[in-house]
């Protein structure tokens, strides 16, 4: 199984009411919580663990990673709220304003953790819960105490307006990353890790140094590539579709990835290493495929397998 760990909260996404103005209607997301769905729906074996309110959303949340075949057994729950997430849409690009003070989520301690059974291979981190203290400590506390034995995928997904302590934040990202198998990263994200002024490649040489096997560098429409051992590198374009909203693409992307891994057995701590450049090239294509179906309609609503 693959472990999703990390937040599930509340996109309140707008939507035209008969007033004339908008409202704001509540979907299910959160980065890692759109990844967990998303494998779900592909037919991988995938749980979650998060911190899951007691209240009405935390019970949306629930019902909805239950009804894309997500396991919910090694999730958390508290009487905190649920983090909401109002979204606000230009031109089909997400910006976001969170309420998540002393939510169910944010608030997870090392106390809280659950046992971690062999049934999980694979953990994945990502999001915001990697920034957003005192979770993003428990977070990096699990993956120090799980991660030796299972092959450990992180999306950093940076965005500096959540961190609060810089020296704190790198250096608790840097000790993950340097834990991690697969490291997945933007362009921007790359730019801000390695504030330095070095050509694209050369800062992911620097990262890899740091540790994982594998690092996959998306550049949104110009596609993606994965900088693998021994210096190899392959790539894989974009799909080119009409966008409606990218909200969950990167997520989804993920969750495609990590699904076309699974599938061609490549996900042991081992095999990661081991994998063809071709095994990573078919990954990155199904990667594209699955995230060119969610920004193609509105909200993160991440394709079934039948779909791709």
């Amino acid at each position: 199984m693959i472990l999703c760990c990390g937040e599930a909260l509340i996109d309140m996404i707008p939507a035209a009411t008969d007033t004339g103005r908008d409202g704001f209607v509540p979907h299910s997301g959160g980065a890692v919580f759109n990844t967990a769905i998303a494998l779900g729906r592909l037919g991988v074996p995938a749980g979650m663990l998060t911190g899951l309110s007691e209240d009405t959303f935390g019970h949306q949340l629930t019902e909805s990673l239950r009804a894309s075949h997500v396991n919910t057994s090694l999730v958390i729950r508290s009487q905190r709220p649920t983090t909401l997430a109002f979204v606000h849409l230009l031109n089909g690009h997400a910006t976001y304003t969170f309420f998540d003070e002393n939510s169910a989520g944010r608030m997870l301690s090392v106390e809280d953790l659950p046992e971690i059974t062999d049934e999980v291979s694979t953990l994945y981190f990502g999001g915001i819960s990697l920034a957003c203290e005192p979770g993003a400590d428990t977070y990096a506390a699990l993956l120090e105490r799980e991660g030796a034995n299972r092959v450990v995928m992180i999306d950093p997904n940076i965005r500096p307006g959540f961190v609060n302590d810089l020296g704190r934040y790198r250096d608790r990202l840097d000790r993950m990353i340097a834990r991690a198998d697969i490291v997945k990263v933007s362009d921007e994200d790359v730019n801000w890790i390695i504030a330095e002024p070095l050509s694209l490649d050369e800062k992911v040489a620097l990262i890899l140094e740091k540790g994982p096997a594998v690092v996959i560098l998306t550049r949104g429409s110009e596609g993606s590539m994965a900088f693998l051992p021994g210096g190899r590198s392959v790539s894989a374009p974009a799909n080119m579709v009409e966008v409606v909203d990218t909200v969950g693409a990167g997520d989804t992307f993920n969750a495609g990835v990590l699904a076309q891994l699974f599938k061609t057995g490549g996900l042991s701590k081992s095999g990661i290493r081991e994998l063809s450049p071709e095994a990573f090239q078919e990954a990155l294509v199904n990667g594209a495929k699955v995230s060119s179906v969610t920004v193609s309609r509105a909200g993160a609503n991440p394709p079934w397998a039948d779909e791709i």
